[in-house]
């Protein structure tokens, strides 16, 4: 990976809130939660990141579980971790109950996203979008509806639904991570039973193979078998980068890996040096 593989100018406003904090405002007449976290001192962040939680969770416990706060401090960008309705999101699939009351989150996040972007003087072409499971459902969905806003993504242990289409406005690049053995979101796609109830899902390779399309990748992607940390996976990397202009495509698959936040692969680090990489 461009960025990956290594591993596994703006407006400074005049009042900055604690590093961490729980905040609330209101997006169509409901009250919306999150927590934000700016790493102490920064005065022009390097850029934002949403981090989405997956399905029965918070943004806190996604906070507690990516430790994204500390690649945040290291690198200088603000992170914020909404909360869902019901712990979820209306991801498109229409498994979960924001799904089936008509929550609009792709419009809520995006206003998060504006609303931030004021607040701390971000570049807009520095924002990205990366989550767990039904967290990575709903950045991808952010992703092929707001292309506009989010300049980069890297869903985890998470696709999109077969009903929910994908025609990004732009390119966008994109770093998706998936285990072979997932037990809740298969590898290979169809019938998928959450905590909301059953969808249909595209697998994990027909995603990474939309978004290859999306951005009009021409080369075969590079091939590397990443090294093995004893947890007894194999993960290896898939790497397109005649793609369009500034853009990558990049999917790490885990043989034998689960439904989690891996640990063969930083994936926290990873994604933001893929996203810091492949900015606007």
């Amino acid at each position: 990976m461009v960025a990956v593989v290594g591993l596994l100018a703006s407006f400074a406003p005049s009042a900055w809130p604690a590093p961490a904090q729980a905040a609330e405002f209101s997006f169509g007449g409901v009250p919306r939660t999150y927590t934000v976290h700016v790493p102490a001192g920064v005065q022009s962040p390097t850029g934002l990141v949403v981090n989405l939680h997956g399905a029965g969770a918070t943004g806190a416990d996604q906070a507690a579980l990516s430790h994204y706060n500390a690649v945040s401090d290291a690198h200088g960008f603000v992170v914020v971790y909404p909360d869902g309705i019901d712990l979820s999101w209306a991801d498109g699939r229409g498994a979960s109950i924001p799904d089936r009351q008509g929550i609009d989150d792709v419009g809520f996040i995006t206003a998060l996203v504006g609303k931030l972007v004021s607040d701390y003087g971000i570049a807009p072409g520095r924002v990205f979008v990366t989550g767990l499971s039904a967290g990575a459902f709903m950045a991808n969905r952010l992703a092929c509806d707001r292309a506009d806003v989010f300049a980069a993504v890297a869903p985890v242990a998470g696709t999109l639904g077969a009903n929910v289409g994908c025609n990004p406005s732009r390119p966008v690049s994109v770093l998706a991570t998936h285990g072979t053995a997932d037990p809740v979101v298969p590898w290979g796609g169809g019938a998928m039973t959450g905590r909301g109830g059953d969808s249909t899902i595209v697998s994990a390779q027909a995603l990474v193979d939309r978004w290859r399309q999306v951005d009009g990748c021409q080369d075969v992607p590079a091939q590397q078998v990443l090294p093995n940390t004893g947890d007894g996976t194999v993960t290896t990397q898939f790497t397109s980068t005649a793609c369009a202009p500034g853009t990558a495509v990049v999917s790490i698959r885990v043989d034998g890996g689960g439904h989690t936040w891996p640990n063969s692969v930083d994936a926290s680090e990873a994604s933001w040096q893929f996203f810091d990489t492949h900015a606007r």
